[in-house]
């Protein structure tokens, strides 16, 4: 399909506020979302930052709820969302998994409560997820027949409906998607009238141009929710600027020389890669990090959940180095958080002070929580979903979704922030 410019918004009547609050459930999400948003975005772990935050630029804050019961994943939406709304006028996103993961159903009642309507639209063109008839496919399989779930104690949800039961959801078919924003818009207005919410199907980014510039010609009022590629959209229909790409055009020959500062005002020499996801992929993705040298420590669940490991004197000394959880025994449901939080918690005593990489929404924020680092500036993607940023003391840190990325994803990280180990990959 012939890409198309996504529509204007010159026949919007309600005004439209400037700048966005988006709220994430976890901080890849987050990230995620920052950098897909576009224009001058603070990128903040603290929920506390929605109050205090200035109204010259947009602001995506980490509700870090994924950890939480359901109840109270839903209250810290009702918190932010009162504290949005206390300042001066903002739009409204939240970000949800583009898998359906996480407390679903109980943030986005919260979500909804004051709004006339909320449009869900939570496909990711980008990473093949689609929606037609209301159910989320992946690669053309339904999610439910997939094994996205495999680490969550629940079964997937067959449909957007079953995901949000107790919120009453119409699903808005493509052919109506299709037919413009106006037309598209008039629907979102008939089915808010009859207490519900709209929830459009989309299979590609031009899908959610539309549905993203049909919800803004409707004001405040229409919230928004739904993944990384909605929130694209809605930064696409406000022009903001794209995300600056970091990754050099060609991974398997040396890049030309920079002319910007060095990546990183911390350890430049060193890299270490968190590898939190449960993932069958992340094993070739760690592959061929060794390949290029770098030092992989796998780490036994049980002795992690436990506080007995400690890094092998070896961990200081190469360029790269790698921790993951030795995952031969399969995913373990329910165990997530607490193998994340002893994972962040190990990689937060490596010496020196290294640039991350992180996989895995929690593996990220519980790193980050350890090195009480709470805010992230944005730079960048350096493949789609795998955010580049920068701390306030200079250090750089990658966060990507454990589901996301191709085989040589950790490698074309690698060398977006190590361009001078292109190098080694120019060999035979």
């Amino acid at each position: 399909m012939a890409s198309t410019p996504p529509p204007t918004l010159s026949s919007v009547s309600p005004p439209v506020p400037s700048y966005v609050v988006a709220l994430a459930d976890d901080l890849s999400g987050a990230a995620e979302t920052a950098c897909a948003l576009g224009g001058p975005v603070r990128l903040s772990l603290n929920a506390v930052a929605v109050a205090e935050t200035a109204a010259a630029h947009d602001l995506v804050v980490d509700l870090d709820t994924r950890r939480l019961p359901p109840a109270e994943a839903a209250y810290a939406v009702r918190t932010a969302l009162r504290a949005a709304q206390a300042g001066p006028p903002r739009l409204l996103y939240k970000k949800v998994d583009s898998q359906l993961r996480g407390h679903l159903a109980a943030e986005a009642a919260a979500y909804a409560e004051g709004a006339e309507a909320v449009v869900i639209a939570v496909a990711l063109p980008a990473a093949g997820r689609t929606v037609t008839g209301g159910v989320v496919h992946v690669k053309g399989v339904p999610l439910h027949l997939t094994d996205g779930w495999r680490a969550e104690r629940a079964s997937a949800p067959r449909s957007l409906a079953e995901a949000l039961a107790g919120l009453p959801v119409r699903t808005v078919p493509l052919d109506v998607v299709r037919s413009g924003p106006a037309a598209l818009g008039a629907e979102f207005r008939r089915i808010a009238a009859s207490g519900a919410h709209p929830a459009p199907d989309a299979e590609t980014d031009a899908d959610l141009d539309t549905v993203a510039a049909a919800a803004l010609r409707l004001g405040p009022g229409f919230r928004l929710l739904g993944s990384g590629g909605l929130a694209a959209a809605l930064g696409r229909a406000l022009l903001r600027p794209a995300a600056i790409t970091s990754l050099p055009a060609a991974v398997t020959s040396p890049p030309a020389p920079a002319a910007s500062p060095p990546m990183s005002s911390g350890d430049a020499t060193r890299l270490l890669f968190v590898v939190g996801t449960a993932e069958p992929g992340a094993v070739a993705q760690i592959a061929h990090l060794t390949a290029l040298g770098a030092h992989h420590v796998p780490l036994d669940p049980a002795d992690l959940a436990a506080g007995t490991v400690r890094l092998p004197r070896t961990a200081a000394a190469p360029a790269l180095t790698v921790l993951s959880i030795e995952g031969s025994a399969g995913p373990r449901p329910g165990a997530g958080r607490a193998l994340s939080t002893a994972l962040g918690a190990l990689a937060a005593t490596y010496p020196g002070r290294p640039d991350l990489v992180l996989t895995g929404g929690e593996t990220a924020r519980t790193t980050l929580d350890a090195l009480d680092i709470r805010e992230l500036e944005p730079l960048g993607e350096i493949h789609h979903g795998a955010v580049h940023s920068r701390t306030s003391d200079g250090r750089r840190v990658v966060t990507r979704p454990g589901s996301y990325g191709a085989e040589d994803s950790l490698l074309r990280i690698a060398l977006a922030l190590r361009p001078h180990l292109a190098a080694a990959t120019a060999a035979p």
